[in-house]
């Protein structure tokens, strides 16, 4: 397992705020979706509005989105229109189980993990491990306070356990619903998350 690089504990230590898109058709019945394109279904665009309430008094340097339209779409409706785009923030790629449940994977793979196996024809563990580390560089780096990053559950599972050192497969304890909030701050020099999951 890499190992990132600690920040210098005289440096500035920016907060990060991470909000999981809202509903989209394939999300409410658990299929795997990282390149298709989904829209929001209608409770996906309401829980993305009343995000708005929870994120208004936070002022944010920089606001980032994945490229997928769930992610930048809930953006907008939060309150924050025209995020910037960052690659590194799109879904963990699921290559032949884009469109598939869990439960379907098993029917013939009992014991499939995402965390350990990562898919077939997609993504393993160590690729997305690079281009979220990548990722937490640069929100590391930056001058503000604040970040801002709309994004996708399992990537953002991944981004919780890298901040705080852990290994890719401690996302899996990490559960992460539809538009909710989650924080990333410091205990001292120390990465830490200050809040998960919050509805």
């Amino acid at each position: 397992m890499a190992t990132l690089r600690q920040p210098d504990p005289q440096t500035h230590r920016p907060e990060i705020w991470l909000v999981r898109h809202g509903q989209t058709e394939w999300s409410r019945d658990g299929k795997h979706t990282s390149g298709t394109d989904l829209p929001l279904t209608p409770e996906g665009e309401r829980a993305a509005r009343s995000l708005a309430d929870r994120l208004d008094g936070a002022a944010f340097d920089l606001v980032l989105s994945s490229p997928r339209q769930r992610a930048w779409r809930t953006a907008e409706l939060a309150g924050f229109p025209g995020p910037e785009i960052d690659d590194d923030l799109r879904e963990w790629d699921y290559g032949e189980y884009e469109g598939v449940t869990t439960a379907q994977i098993r029917e013939t793979h009992p014991h499939w993990s995402l965390w350990t196996d990562g898919a077939p024809g997609g993504e393993r563990p160590a690729d997305v491990e690079v281009r979220v580390d990548r990722l937490i560089a640069r929100l590391r780096s930056v001058e503000g306070e604040r970040v801002l990053v709309f994004a996708h559950g399992h990537v953002l599972r991944v981004v919780g356990a890298r901040w705080s050192g852990w290994p890719v497969g401690a996302g899996a304890h990490l559960r992460l619903d539809t538009a909710t909030v989650s924080v990333l701050g410091w205990e001292r020099e120390t990465p830490a998350i200050g809040r998960w999951n919050a509805p």
